[in-house]
């Protein structure tokens, strides 16, 4: 099935209805748009900014010595499963970092209806290019982890990270152009380009940031990724390069918003990206090839 949001633009074309919509800056899911993996209640803008979300979470630690091909982490997932399987998501620590950084993430999703691996990575200072292996092969071991194997659906998988590791989710999405969203925050990396990365991505910068510029980091990864692809860019007015691993309401209201959109196609969050949000006292910038 393809992406939510490419269906969506074609389904608009179709239609002056929906154009007429597009042009008062609004969303409408088309006749495409997948609705089968919608998890959880209508979200408001209370259920997308809570610590915590309608599903109730367990967790399972993944110890070093089981880890395949990376260097353990904690899996969080919803403990109900009558709704069915849950799109996967794996997020990785920057540099010199353990999965602790962005601990805050496993919960925070996973209480939205997704199961969370954070990872740490085999060593702290590996670069992005194997970090994005790690990723992807965390998300290949949630088949074979007890509990977690009955309630994932691994088909519908996406990448985050922070610092060197939002450089490694962007190696992950060139390496596998099946995954169904890419979240790098206050990404770090070498390579400046990443025209070969297809899926859905949303990139968050730091406006502050003194350890990854958000011109020749977040900024320039956004400006370089396909041009009709579905992208976005949030920048974090007065944040530092150490925003992401500490909760954060603005990063989980987008974050939640694009996974439920591309990982599920749940039209139910498009009014949480389109219109795009306001720049205010927490958001400096916001682009969007979709809105």
């Amino acid at each position: 099935m393809q992406p939510l949001t490419r269906a969506v633009r074609a389904a608009l074309a179709a239609t002056v209805l929906t154009a007429q919509i597009l042009a008062a800056g609004t969303f409408v899911a088309g006749p495409g748009a997948a609705v089968d993996h919608r998890r959880g209640p209508d979200p408001t803008d209370a259920s997308v900014e809570a610590p915590l979300g309608p599903f109730d979470v367990a967790s399972l630690v993944v110890p070093r010595a089981e880890a395949v091909g990376y260097g353990g982490g904690t899996v969080h997932y919803p403990t109900d499963t009558a709704e069915g399987r849950f799109g996967a998501v794996a997020v990785a620590p920057g540099y010199s970092a353990t999965q602790a950084s962005v601990a805050w993430l496993g919960p925070r999703l996973a209480s939205q209806g997704f199961v969370v691996v954070t990872i740490d990575t085999l060593s702290t200072g590996d670069a992005p290019g194997r970090r994005g292996d790690q990723l992807r092969a965390a998300l290949a071991q949630l088949d074979d982890l007890p509990v977690v194997a009955d309630r994932v659906d691994t088909a519908r998988r996406a990448v985050m990270g922070h610092s060197m590791g939002g450089g490694g989710s962007l190696e992950a999405a060139k390496d596998d152009p099946a995954l169904r969203a890419v979240i790098p925050l206050a990404p770090f990396s070498a390579d400046k380009t990443f025209p070969e990365v297809t899926s859905p991505t949303l990139v968050v910068g730091a406006q502050d940031d003194v350890v990854a510029p958000v011109r020749r980091h977040a900024e320039r990864f956004y400006e370089t990724l396909p041009a009709d692809g579905d992208k976005a860019y949030l920048e974090l007015r007065g944040a530092t390069h150490s925003a992401p691993t500490v909760p954060s309401t603005t990063i989980a209201r987008s974050s939640i918003a694009w996974l439920k959109v591309h990982v599920d196609g749940d039209d139910r969050y498009l009014r949480f990206l389109c219109p795009p949000p306001a720049v205010d006292e927490e958001v400096s910038e916001y682009r969007s090839s979709t809105c």
